[in-house]
C-alpha cells in the first residue's frame, strides 16, 4: 500500500511539473512576436464555396463583424462565385478547406482528381463518401494526397493562392497516414497548415487527448515550425455542436444571443497563445435548409460574428486578432 501511495505521489508531481512547464513555456504566438500573455485569435469561417449562403455568410462575417479568416471547399459548386469576389478583394485571408467527404443527401460533389485516379474516394453515387469512417475504410493515403494536390492545383489554376490549408470534417486527421500527407504537402509547398502544436488546452479537453497523443502534437508542432511554418498553440472547435437555444427558438434574435454568449464563454476559457476559433457562417435564405439541416448553427455563427456585443468583449479584453497571412509573414521574419 505504501508503495502504491508513493507511486501516486510521484505521478502527481510529474503532472504538476508538466502543468507548470505548460504555463511557463514560450508560446508559438510569442515566437511570432506577439506579446506574452495575450490571447491571439484567428476567427475562422469554414465551408466557403459550398453555397451562395456560405459565401455571403463568410464575407459579411468578416466585412461587418469580427471574423478574419476563411477557407474554401474547392470541389463545391459556388467556388467560382467566391474566387471572383476574392480577385477584387485580395486582402481577405483565404485558404483551402481540403475536402475528402460529401456529406449531404441532396447536394453532392466529386473529387477534383477524377474517379480513375482516386477510386477509393468515390462512393456508389460517384460523389465523395459521406462519412470520415468511409473514407478511412476505402481510400489510400496516396489517393488522399493526390486529391489534396488536385484541390491546390485548381485553386492556383483559378489564380487563387491560399494563405493556409485545413481539413473538412477533420478527415485528414483521421489516420496517421492521412495526416502525414497533409503535413507533407503543406511543408513542401510552404503553405501553413491548421495544426495545434502548442499547449493545446482547449482541443486537449475536447478530444480527451491522452499523454501519447499530446506528445505527438508537440513533436509535429516543432517539425512544422522548423519547416518555416507558423504553428497554432490551440484550437477551439466546439461551435458546430452549439445547436441553438434549449427552448427551440430559432428566431434571429434568439440565435444571435445564444451564439454570442457561447463564443464569449469559449474565448474567456482560452489560454494565451495563437488559437484558431472555427465556425461556419451562412446568411438566411429559403434554399439553404434544403442543403443542410445545420442551418440554425450556421446562421447563429454569422449572427454572433456581427453582434456588437462580441466585438465589445474582444476589445475590452485586449484580445489580438490576426490572420494566417500575418502569422506566415511573422514566421518568415523569425530566424
Amino acid at each position: 500500500m505504501k508503495v502504491h501511495m508513493k507511486q501516486l505521489f510521484a505521478f502527481s508531481l510529474i503532472l504538476l511539473s508538466s502543468a507548470l512547464m505548460a504555463q511557463t513555456a514560450e508560446t508559438y504566438a510569442e515566437k511570432l512576436g506577439y506579446p506574452k500573455g495575450k490571447k491571439v485569435l484567428i476567427i475562422h469561417v469554414d465551408d466557403v464555396g459550398m453555397s451562395y449562403e456560405s459565401n455571403q455568410g463568410a464575407i459579411k462575417a468578416i466585412r461587418n463583424g469580427v471574423a478574419n479568416s476563411l477557407s474554401v471547399m474547392m470541389p463545391c459548386g459556388w467556388v467560382p462565385g467566391f474566387v471572383n469576389y476574392w480577385k477584387e478583394n485580395k486582402d481577405l485571408d483565404a485558404g483551402l478547406h481540403l475536402t475528402m467527404t460529401s456529406e449531404w443527401k441532396d447536394y453532392r460533389w466529386a473529387p477534383l482528381a477524377g474517379k480513375p485516379k482516386v477510386k477509393g474516394l468515390v462512393d456508389p453515387e460517384g460523389a465523395m463518401w459521406r462519412s470520415v469512417a468511409d473514407v478511412v475504410k476505402n481510400a489510400s493515403a496516396d489517393e488522399v494526397e493526390t486529391e489534396i494536390r488536385a484541390q491546390l492545383e485548381r485553386a492556383r489554376t483559378m489564380g487563387f493562392e491560399p494563405t493556409h490549408m485545413d481539413s473538412h470534417m477533420g478527415t485528414l486527421f483521421a489516420t496517421p497516414e492521412f495526416m502525414e500527407r497533409y503535413l507533407k504537402v503543406g511543408m513542401q509547398e510552404k503553405i501553413p497548415v491548421m495544426f495545434p502544436g502548442g499547449h493545446n488546452t482547449s482541443i486537449k479537453a475536447e478530444e480527451k487527448m491522452i499523454a501519447d497523443q499530446f506528445e505527438m502534437t508537440q513533436t509535429i508542432g516543432k517539425q512544422l515550425w522548423n519547416a518555416g511554418l507558423p504553428v497554432l498553440d490551440d484550437l477551439e472547435n466546439t461551435s458546430y455542436g452549439w445547436k441553438g437555444p434549449e427552448n427551440g427558438d430559432k428566431s434571429e434574435k434568439a440565435l444571435q444571443k445564444y451564439k454570442t454568449e457561447k463564443y464569449i464563454n469559449a474565448i474567456k476559457n482560452l489560454k494565451p497563445g495563437l488559437t484558431m476559433v472555427i465556425m461556419h457562417c451562412t446568411i438566411h435564405t429559403e434554399v439553404f435548409p434544403h442543403v443542410s439541416d445545420s442551418w440554425p448553427t450556421r446562421e447563429g455563427d454569422y449572427l454572433a460574428m456581427i453582434d456588437p456585443e462580441l466585438k465589445k468583449y474582444i476589445e475590452k479584453e485586449g484580445i489580438i486578432l490576426t490572420t494566417w497571412r500575418e502569422a506566415m509573414q511573422r514566421r518568415q521574419k523569425v530566424k
